[in-house]
């Protein structure tokens, strides 16, 4: 996405529930990365070893200079779309509607679903 020059790549999504605010999961995320052999280069869209984001905090809308959510971009991306809504096929993006009405915008992407 954005940057095509680079491997196929496996997407998730979780759903969890913590006591942490969005921007304390935020760096414990970025921990985890680093944890994990993580560089940040600089390209945002470029070729990385594990890349974790907060996507949505309850009903939240948040801008701060190293959080948005929702996740600004993730209405665009149909990897992020289609897992969101395997676990969550009702939720709604603060600020933008229902998940599953932006699917049209994102159904030419290719994206494969894995066998379990």
């Amino acid at each position: 996405m954005g940057f095509a020059d680079q491997p196929a790549f496996i997407n998730a999504v979780a759903e969890l529930s913590t006591t942490l605010t969005a921007g304390e999961l935020m760096l414990r995320l970025r921990a985890i990365e680093s944890a994990q052999g993580r560089v940040r280069s600089g390209n945002r869209n470029g070729p990385r070893t594990l890349d974790l984001d907060v996507l949505l905090f309850a009903d939240a809308r948040i801008a701060e200079p190293d959080l948005e959510v929702p996740h600004p971009r993730m209405m665009e991306r149909a990897f992020v779309l289609l897992p969101l809504l395997e676990i969550a096929p009702e939720v709604q993006i603060p600020g933008v509607g229902a998940a599953g009405a932006l699917l049209s915008r994102v159904s030419g992407q290719d994206v494969k679903r894995l066998d379990p």
